[in-house]
């Protein structure tokens, strides 16, 4: 029972974050593309997958914590809360859980690191933007100012310049 329960778990675990992946991709797409149409929505799509991870995060920390735990250091973070449960199975059955894990952890190591490259693309053009307007607009000293005339911070949305160079 808790083997099923626990193998179902992390299916369901690496299927959202393989989700993940293919929305982020969508998402560098859209940036490097400059497509913006539907952006926000993806990242509500992003949100709602996020919570449906925490659900199943809790109910895999549920699991785990519910063997008996020793006070070993090591094994009260997750991976060692993990290994301390898949001990307690067959070697078979062990075998299936660290495969499935496993490919959990590499899964979510790939998505925190296009994660990465795609915020790093973006400060990357922001600070481009940023260097633009401190060139094209010195007297503004950097800033930009809404109608109303409160400064803002530089941004990726649209704009319309009224001067001519």
């Amino acid at each position: 029972m808790e083997f099923e329960k626990c193998r179902d778990i992390l299916l369901r675990e690496t299927e959202l974050v393989r989700r993940i992946a293919r929305i982020q991709e969508q998402i560098r797409e859209a940036v490097i593309n400059r497509n913006w149409a539907d952006f926000e929505s993806r990242f509500s799509v992003l949100g709602e997958i996020g919570n449906e991870f925490a659900v199943l995060e809790n109910e895999r920390d549920e699991l785990f914590s519910q063997g008996e735990v020793s006070g070993r250091e090591d094994e009260n973070d997750g991976k060692g809360k993990f290994y301390f449960f898949a001990a307690r199975f067959p070697e078979e059955r062990r075998n299936e859980l660290t495969s499935v894990y496993r490919t959990l952890k590499l899964e979510t190591l790939r998505v925190q690191s296009a994660g990465e490259d795609l915020m790093g693309f973006i400060a990357g053009a922001r600070a481009a933007l940023a260097g633009f307007f401190e060139i094209a607009f010195p007297d503004r000293g950097g800033k930009i100012y809404t109608q109303c005339g409160r400064p803002i911070t530089h941004d990726m949305r649209s704009m319309v310049l009224n001067r001519t160079f």
